[in-house]
């Protein structure tokens, strides 16, 4: 299979800015991404790693840089997965229909957040826990410490 060119696609919100709050970039298996916090309403542990150079699709990526782009997704799951309480489940999404520039999701859910058990794009199930938010913002230092901390030691592997 051949790669398509990855070149910066201008126009793109992913291509021209963070996406985000910066929390961690780095370089592995010659490709690059960032994790940002997505800073979306509602849900205070929700993440995006982003594929830096522009590409719509994982199978647009070689097979060192899907790997690395899989463990970096990982590391961010397993960050959320260690707060307190733990989430009832972590979303993993990789849509790309409005934004077709590669980039993971990655949700810490809660029974009570006000989508659940529906998608965060779906309507609202009941109104929004501003007690269970500011207790996962507080926790959010912690988690994205947990969250570098893992993608240094991938990124030194």
């Amino acid at each position: 299979m051949t790669h398509p060119a990855i070149e910066p696609n201008p126009g793109c919100p992913l291509c021209d800015g963070a996406g985000g709050r910066l929390v961690w970039q780095g370089a592995r298996a010659g490709g690059a991404l960032r994790v940002i916090h997505a800073q979306e309403a509602g849900f205070p542990a929700f993440y995006r790693v982003v594929w830096a150079a522009h590409v719509a699709e994982f199978s647009d990526l070689p097979d060192a840089q899907r790997q690395w782009c899989m463990d970096a997704v990982v590391a961010v799951e397993l960050a959320l997965r260690a707060m307190t309480p733990a989430p009832r489940k972590i979303n993993v999404a990789a849509l790309g229909n409005m934004v077709p520039h590669l980039h993971w999701h990655v949700i810490a859910r809660y029974s009570g957040d006000s989508h659940f058990p529906g998608s965060v794009w779906a309507a609202a199930q009941r109104e929004r826990n501003a007690a269970l938010e500011a207790e996962l913002t507080a926790q959010l230092p912690a988690a994205e410490a947990r969250m570098v901390a893992a993608l240094e030691r991938l990124v030194a592997a």
